[in-house]
């Protein structure tokens, strides 16, 4: 590594003492470290973190998954979309495998538990800039048992019904009972534009309605029941 590496620093969380809580440990790490990591901006939603991005384009940010409006997720999809290059390394109180999971598919550089971070985040750091991935072992192996159950036959199904990565969130969203206003909030998209994927999803699928495009993707395989 570079001797005193200056590495510019977004951080998204809805919970403003979380975010001067790593103000604190990233300046702790900057100090005791040859990377010196200047924080140069906060953000708490999907659309702060658009346009703090495209304007100031950090090398990190690190991502909560829960936002005051829209999602982690959500966020890593839009930043796809801007091709965004730096690294994006999770920090999330979600230790479910599927979220995990949804998360590195979504183009995550790393994933560390909240509860982990005084331990874990400055080698997450160190990691992810190396342009490596970092899944401490319990979250690998949440990772990938989810990908051994899920992954397969998800990906095998889309890819046969040519489902675009957006159609498979509205499919996602829409199985958790989610209503179009209700997913053009989660995915950051407005609500014909949800209609006009949810139109697109019952002709792939060969379905008349949501009911029976929720039963069809679960048989599928494209969503876990």
């Amino acid at each position: 590594m570079v001797s005193s590496q200056k590495l510019s620093v977004l951080l998204v969380d809805d919970e403003e003492q979380f975010r001067q809580g790593l103000r604190t440990l990233l300046s702790f790490y900057s100090i005791n470290s040859s990377l010196v990591l200047e924080v140069v901006g906060e953000a708490e939603s999907v659309d702060q973190v658009l346009k703090f991005t495209t304007q100031k384009y950090p090398d990190l940010i690190l991502l909560d998954l829960e936002l005051t409006e829209g999602d982690g997720i959500t966020t890593l999809l839009h930043l796809k979309e801007i091709s965004y290059t730096g690294k994006v390394l999770v920090l999330s109180a979600h230790q479910e495998d599927d979220w995990v999971f949804r998360a590195m598919q979504a183009g995550a550089s790393g994933y560390v538990f909240k509860n982990h971070l005084v331990t874990q985040l400055c080698e997450a750091i160190n990691t992810v800039i190396q342009s490596e991935i970092y899944l401490p072992s319990k979250v690998a192996s949440g990772f990938f048992r989810y990908f051994q159950a899920y992954s397969n036959s998800c990906v095998t199904a889309s890819h046969q019904l040519h489902l675009t990565q957006r159609e498979q969130e509205v499919l996602h969203w829409l199985t958790q009972g989610a209503s179009n206003e209700e997913i053009s909030k989660h995915l950051y998209v407005t609500v014909a534009t949800v209609k006009a994927h949810l139109t697109s999803i019952f002709e792939k699928l060969k379905v008349t309605s949501r009911t029976q495009a929720i039963v069809a993707a679960i048989k599928l395989g494209l969503v876990q029941a």
